[in-house]
């Protein structure tokens, strides 16, 4: 079993930062691809970020291209997003994903593991 936890969501302005935590325990983190998702009210959960596990790659949906930045932190089991340049349209509850076996994907239902979320707000 994997317990997941995310913190450091908030409301910040058009153009601001925040940076997203998810604190993993249970198994051994470093062999899970890990991922964001985020679920704005009324629209499906939609694939954010996705980090592998061995080489590290990451993948991001277009529109957060250039603005997100994944990572992970081994040795505290722990990764994070970087999002700067936040626009309202960024606005959802932002959701911690581990994936048990496989490499990363951009589908929800190929993670095994989720935190409750976080909410971010982006006011204009």
């Amino acid at each position: 079993q994997v317990q997941l936890v995310e913190s450091g969501g908030g409301l910040v302005q058009a153009g601001g930062s925040l940076r997203l935590s998810c604190a993993a325990s249970g198994r051994t983190f470093s062999n899970y691809p890990m991922a964001w998702f985020r679920q704005a009210p009324g629209k499906e959960r939609e694939f954010v970020a996705s980090l592998s596990a061995g080489s590290g790659s990451t993948h991001y949906v277009d529109s957060v291209k250039g603005r997100f930045h994944i990572s992970r932190d081994n040795a505290k089991n722990t990764v994070h997003l970087q999002m700067n340049s936040l626009k309202p349209e960024d606005t959802a509850v932002y959701y911690c994903a581990a994936r048990v076996g496989g490499s990363y994907s951009y589908y929800a239902p190929d993670y095994d593991f989720w935190g409750q979320g976080t909410q971010v707000t982006v006011s204009s």
